[in-house]
Parts: structure tokens; sequence; C-alpha cells
């Protein structure tokens, strides 16, 4: 399991099934429908294609899981619409299977985690709720404002550290970002004794090329501080955004060096297919959902769990 925490994988389980109630009775729902089918057939593996695609599973991506389903059903000999539908789920498990574990068990005084994401997306909330998460899992976290462009998400991300329970380096609106992240590595490494630090970046500037090489500062700030720093770079994308999203993901992709996604607003989209699109066509992992609003309301994310989920009963 992901950062050698196993103390909430239970009560994230409940999180993530209790969050795809939406999808559940949409797209997904009639998949499920779709395999009480007498017989398999070539309307039925339209109809599939059609609904993985409405599903914001993405045209490749889906395209590619029918192509690869028909071939196993053809081989194997399947004849039963029931064991048709269990291979289905099968594959689409697998296609989230290639991340390897973020794990915390290094041998490393300080891990540095670098958040990026639109305005708008959930980035500061995320930030305040992995923080929450880390530290009920017994790590000590430090917060840092870099996001000096906007002085409302610097009294954001203080809010959510605190409520998290967690100290928050910060300094003035329009400040220097790059001095944000020399002084709470410092810190973190000196008085806080923190595991983890946590970056806060800004998700807008005057253009794209703009916030990307800003981006790329702050990382080069961090490696010169600590060794191999950032050692994750996650992206923030609102579920609810569909295809939309994946294009963001491109693009932050061409800028840094991306680890993991963390997925907000997952109960808020009846769709939910766009973790397979990010990890088939960007190679880029999902390793946290939002599924809620509370603080609470976050859960490492586990692809048998997901996908067991999306298509749990009603």
């Amino acid at each position: 399991m992901a950062f050698g925490l196993t103390k909430k994988k239970k009560e994230d389980r409940e999180k993530i099934n209790k969050s795809l109630k939406k999808t559940r009775r949409g797209v997904f729902s009639a998949i499920s429908d779709l395999f009480q089918a007498n017989e398999i057939d070539d309307e039925m593996w339209d109809d599939l294609e059609a609904l993985l695609i409405q599903a914001d599973i993405g045209v490749d991506t889906s395209l590619a899981l029918v192509s690869a389903l028909r071939e196993k059903v053809s081989k194997q000999g399947i004849k039963r619409v029931a064991d048709a539908y269990d291979l289905l789920k099968t594959e689409m498990a697998a296609l989230l299977q290639e991340a390897q574990p973020w794990s915390l068990e290094e041998p490393r005084l300080l891990h540095v985690v670098m958040v990026v994401g639109v305005n708008g997306s959930g980035k500061t909330t995320s930030i305040g709720k992995l923080a929450y998460y880390l530290k009920q899992n017994g790590r000590r976290v430090v917060l840092a404002a870099a996001d000096t462009f906007r002085a409302a998400a610097i009294d954001q991300l203080e809010i959510w550290g605190e409520r998290a329970g967690v100290d928050v380096i910060a300094q003035k609106p329009g400040s220097d970002p790059g001095a944000v992240v020399y002084d709470a590595i410092r810190a973190s490494q000196a008085s806080r004794q923190a595991e983890v630090l946590i970056i806060d970046t800004a998700g807008r500037l005057h253009t794209r090329y703009n916030l990307m090489k800003e981006l790329e500062k702050l990382r080069t700030i961090a490696a010169k501080q600590v060794h191999r720093a950032p050692h994750e770079i996650l992206l923030v994308l609102d579920a609810t955004t569909g295809q939309n999203a994946l294009t963001q993901a491109e693009k932050f992709k061409e800028a840094v060096n991306l680890t993991g996604v963390i997925l907000t607003k997952l109960d808020g989209t009846a769709k939910g297919g766009m973790v397979f699109a990010i990890q088939e066509k960007l190679g880029i992992p999902v390793r946290f959902v939002g599924t809620g609003e509370g603080i609470e309301d976050f859960a490492e994310f586990d692809p048998e769990m997901f996908v067991e989920s999306l298509f749990a009963p009603a």
C-alpha cells in the first residue's frame, strides 16, 4: 500500500464507495445493465464502447479496452455474459495498476511534496486534507504558502493548516515564492522537525509560460536544499471537468515531472472515468481522491477498490 499507511484502509474504502454514489447511478449503472443481456454479440460491444466514452474514460482508452476485452473473450472461449462482465472489471483494474507505491518509509530526513494545479481545482483544500490525512497517520507535517500571488491563497492555506493542526510557513502577499520554499525547508529541518513538507504553488500567472517557469524555479530551489527534492509533484484535478482535466494534465506534465494526481470532487460527478484516461494516456497515477467537503473526506486511491465501488449495486 502506498505511504506504508494501513490505519485508514477500511475508512478509505467506505469513503470512496460513498463518494461514487452518483457515478454508480449514472453511466456505470447502464454498463452493469448492459451485461444482463442473454448473449455476447457485436451490438453489446458497440454499446459498451459508447458507454465507456460517455463515462469520460476517453475515446482511445475506451476503444483499446473493448478491443482487448473482445480478444480475451474470444481466446478464452467465454460464452456467459456474466463471465465477460467479470473480465471487464479485471481489465479496468489492470489499467490502474501501473503506479509504483509512494512510500514514506524510505530513510529520508524530509520528504518534500510540491502540489500544482489551476485555480479552482481544489488545490489548497486538497493540501489541507492531505496534511490532515498524514497527521492522522502519525506524520509530522509542515505547509509552505508559495502561492504568494494571491493574498486569498495564503489566507486559505493558513485556515486549512489550522484545521489540520499543522504549521504553515508564509510571507506577505507578493513575496518571492522561492524565498518561501527556502524558509519552509529550513524550518522543517530545524525547529519543526517535520517528516513531510507540502508546498502550495500558484495556479495562474499572466501567461502559462510564466506559470510553468515559476514551478520550475521552485523545483530547482527545493533540489538545492534537499537531496532529490521535490520527491513528489502532485497535480490536483477536478473530476467534474472531465476531459478538460486531461488537457490540464498534459500541459503540467510538459513543464514538471509529475508523479501523481489528486482527484477532487469525486462525489460531484456522475461519470468518474477520467481516472482511466489519466493513467492510460499520461502514465500518471491517481494517488488520492477527494470524497466530500470536510477535512476527513479524503482517501488514498486503490485501483481494485475503485473499480469494485464503480460497479457496486446502486
